[in-house]
């Protein structure tokens, strides 16, 4: 058997210093050109982004109405309203009708859908129109770091 004060005093001194005292690592770069973007992959992309912000943006606006129905926003608004529009010769304007939750959410909806389109196609244009300035002007220079 060994003894374990003559185990520590072989050790080789590097491993004895603390983390404290060790040379920092070394950084290795690497300098890179980013000249084509595949737009399929874009599409991709930025299809589930834009969906997942238009189911974002759907619960936002349900959350949003439910509150303010709470709050009683609607009615209170409802009655300034029908109060200012309404006369001797014709009743007031309803808001509440223009205001249902199910209204409110097929709006959401349509906007959602429109937005999910256009940043689709937005972002698969922009990877085509940055393919053909790459081509032209070489790309965007990067300068990736790695620490040891």
């Amino acid at each position: 058997m060994r003894d374990e004060r003559k185990y520590d005093q072989e050790r080789p001194v590097a491993s004895q210093r603390p983390s404290s005292m060790r040379r920092p690592g070394r950084v290795r770069k690497a300098r890179l050109r980013l000249v084509r973007v595949d737009p399929w992959s874009v599409m991709k992309t930025a299809f589930l982004l834009a969906v997942a912000l238009g189911v974002a943006l759907f619960v936002a606006v349900a959350v949003l109405w439910s509150v303010l129905d709470a709050a009683g926003v609607f009615a209170a608004i409802s009655e300034i309203v029908f109060d200012f529009t309404s006369s001797s010769t014709s009743d007031g304007v309803d808001i509440n009708q223009y205001v249902e939750l199910s209204r409110v959410l097929g709006f959401t909806t349509l906007i959602g859908v429109v937005n999910v389109v256009l940043i689709t196609a937005l972002a698969t244009l922009g990877a085509f129109l940055y393919n053909l300035s790459a081509s032209l002007l070489g790309g965007l220079e990067l300068t990736l770091a790695e620490d040891d």
